[in-house]
């Protein structure tokens, strides 16, 4: 009877399940394959000790829930009888047809993987998975643009085995929860399926994160009744409105789960907030009939609760690209608490909690129902998985593009035609460019966002409408838009594309390329100095190295920069005398200094000292003219810089076409990298539409002046900037 009880009673939960929305022939079909599942997984037992068979019973229910089709359910009932019981692929599929069998092999070479990845001495380092997970997440994604039913299949078969991971030792236990909440959990995101989402998140964070597991389990139990009442009181209130307006609505709140209120906890905790001040642990969710309806209730919503600004999103008219529908809100309730409201269709609900499965649903006697095109175009994202899938052949590199760009949370634009692309959060149009094409991408000169012209890298917001204008030739990427820090690029998938390209080109026209930028670099810095020396601050052994890593965009153009500040840095450091704000005097003590007004050096410049009749130190460029043919040997005395907190002022010159804001976003630019300004004018160029405009700014050094540099010539219609001496 042990085992009556062990087996039979998820048979029977299974069989009560199908019988929801299956007919009996349609049943029978599954029970045969129940049965062959049974006797080829005879005498087995998992790690728990119960017999194997309960496992794909489990994997088969959570499909069942959803309403899969029989040829899921049967997939899922014999998922792991190729790899563990030594049935061939050719067998299953003279009983059970072509198509069962083919997802049955597509689950079995994805088990595969995650034995392969069990046993890898890369799995048996906890804190350095990633060349397994890569791996993993490269297979599972291409299975998935075969047939989503695998992908399923594998999503069920985790979610068990993540229900129970106690059996296993500590150390797989730690391996798995990672791997699921970095690449499973994302990817039922991905499709929709939040169910699933919000269990595997939850079942990994329990063992990952034990402690802070329990500390919110209890902390929600004590809140729990709390906030049950004021739910069902606002509930309440609620439902006599909507039916005042014959609204005919089922509304219940939504109990938020651990690993989102761990999220949230966390958010709060970085702007000095407590958990007693989340009063959104439970939400509203409203469900009507018809979208009219949802509108309606919206705005009966918002007459009866204050909304919060900033709070709303229409994800109706907007839907996301893994067919999510719903209206977003958040208001003022009762008792001046926050509130999070959503009002969606109960058919926007179904997709909401199966996403792609609900398409997959047995509807009307027919299966494999995927609504046409509208499946097709709803899962697009997959066809950019195929096209990394030739381009990335390194798994680190293809796992980092996958889940930045695609596994994270999404923002979504239009392009002028109307079809909506999805972008990670923090994009850009030039990561717009690249997603709509590699060579739209490469020769992007001029973006518009709702049919205004912005800079390359202005950040995408949800509903923006994109449009890039190209240049006429091939003139290739720019090596700038790797720079980090001016965020022309947050996709790790574009990123890949411009370093693609510039290590395809040949060796002359990188070490062309690398000089131009260096002598660019150095010229509109007004550096003195040599290329060799450059590359000495750098630590590269020869210029030669130096130049082709700038060609290649191996190193960012900001590093040199970077380099000149640090290795100054370097010389202050050594020196005990070094005060903040002033400048050292070697082999000297308590002498004045001053900045020399003829060629005004900064932070990072070489420098050399002049001791004056007062007996202060006024301080020059060495290339300074005044320094080279005025001053007296004798009195020219060495300096460096020391740790510094003042600021330097430098002389600019921009130029640029005329338009209308022209100056605005220069003045913008400057004061968001903290830069002030301390006089500009401009000069319009006559028989053209040239402007030169020249301004003085106050920077901390070399390194700033170069961010800023990079950010201005970014700006729509700028061509240059350069530092001048006066």
């Amino acid at each position: 009877m042990e085992i009556l009880t062990e087996i039979y009673i998820p048979k029977n939960k299974l069989k009560t399940t199908l019988e929801l929305y299956l007919n009996p022939t349609q049943i029978e079909e599954i029970n045969d394959v129940l049965d062959f599942a049974e006797k080829s997984h005879k005498d087995q037992k998992r790690i728990s000790g119960e017999p194997y068979i309960i496992h794909p019973i489990a994997t088969a229910q959570n499909l069942a829930e959803m309403k899969l089709d029989t040829t899921t359910i049967k997939g899922a009932l014999l998922h792991d009888v190729i790899e563990d019981c030594n049935v061939s692929y050719n067998e299953i599929e003279k009983l059970f047809g072509s198509e069962v069998a083919y997802i049955v092999d597509g689950a079995t070479k994805l088990k595969n993987i995650d034995k392969i990845n069990e046993s890898s001495q890369m799995a048996i380092e906890i804190n350095t998975p990633q060349r397994t997970r890569s791996a993993t997440l490269r297979k599972i994604l291409i299975a998935m643009t075969k047939d989503v039913r695998v992908v399923l299949i594998k999503l069920s078969d985790r979610l068990h085995n993540m229900q129970t991971l106690k059996y296993l030792p500590a150390s797989r236990q730690l391996r798995i929860a990672r791997e699921t909440l970095d690449i499973h959990a994302p990817l039922a995101h991905r499709l929709g399926m939040n169910e699933i989402k919000w269990k595997l998140e939850d079942e990994s964070f329990r063992y990952l994160n034990p402690e802070n597991y329990k500390m919110i389990s209890k902390l929600v139990a004590r809140k729990r009744l709390e906030r049950e009442r004021y739910v069902n009181a606002a509930v309440e209130s609620l439902k006599t409105e909507l039916e005042k307006s014959n609204i005919k609505s089922l509304i219940y709140g939504r109990a938020k789960h651990l690993y989102s209120i761990y999220k949230k906890i966390n958010r709060y905790q970085e702007i000095g907030r407590k958990f007693n001040e989340i009063h959104d642990l439970f939400a509203l969710r409203i469900l009507t009939d018809n979208i009219n309806d949802c509108y309606k209730t919206l705005g009966i919503v918002h007459s009866k609760w204050r909304p919060l600004q900033g709070e709303f999103d229409d994800y109706i008219g907007n839907p996301k690209e893994n067919m999510y529908q719903s209206l977003h809100t958040s208001v003022i309730g009762p008792g001046n608490y926050s509130m999070e409201i959503q009002i969606r269709t109960k058919e926007m609900e179904k997709i909401a909690q199966e996403g792609v499965a609900s398409h997959w649903s047995y509807k009307e006697g027919e299966q494999n129902v995927t609504n046409g095109n509208n499946f097709e175009q709803q899962i697009t994202w997959l066809k950019q998985i195929l096209e990394w899938q030739q381009e990335f052949t390194e798994d680190e590199e293809y796992l980092s593009s996958v889940k930045t760009d695609i596994l994270s949370d999404q923002v979504f634009v239009y392009t002028p035609k109307g079809d909506v692309i999805d972008l990670p959060i923090g994009a850009t149009p030039l990561d717009f460019a690249y997603r709509v094409h590699t060579e739209l991408g490469h020769n992007a000169t001029r973006a518009y966002i709702n049919n205004k012209i912005v800079a390359l890298n202005t950040i995408l917001q949800n509903g923006d409408l994109v449009e890039i204008k190209k240049s006429r030739k091939n003139k290739g990427p720019n090596i700038n838009w790797l720079n980090p820090e001016l965020n022309f690029l947050s996709s790790i998938g574009a990123q890949t594309k411009v370093r693609q390209w510039f290590n395809k080109q040949n060796k002359n026209v990188i070490e062309r390329e690398g000089k131009k930028i260096l002598n660019k670099e150095l010229t509109r810095l007004s550096i003195d100095l040599s290329e060799s020396e450059i590359a000495e601050k750098m630590d590269f052994t020869t210029t030669k190295e130096l130049i082709e890593a700038l060609g290649s965009g191996t190193i960012p153009i900001t590093r040199i920069a970077e380099a000149i500040d640090r290795t100054e840095n370097k010389i202050k450091n050594n020196n005990p005398s070094v005060q903040p704000g002033v400048l050292v005097v070697i082999g000297e003590q308590d002498l004045l200094t001053k900045i020399g007004r003829c060629c005004n050096p900064i932070h990072g410049d070489e420098i050399i000292g002049y001791l004056t009749r007062n007996q202060d130190v006024t301080v020059h460029k060495i290339s300074c003219n005044n320094a080279k043919y005025s001053l007296k040997p004798e009195k020219i005395v060495d300096v460096n810089w020391g740790e510094y907190t003042t600021t330097y002022s430098s002389r600019l010159i921009v130029n640029a076409y005329d338009r209308v804001g022209l100056i605005r976003d220069i003045t913008m630019v400057v004061s968001s990298e903290g830069v002030n300004i301390h006089k500009i004018t401009s000069s319009e160029n006559k028989g053209s539409n040239a402007v030169n405009i020249a301004m003085t700014v106050y920077t901390r050094g070399v390194q700033q002046l170069s961010k800023l540099f990079s950010r201005l010539e970014a700006i729509p219609g700028i061509e240059s900037v350069i530092r001048i001496n006066e």
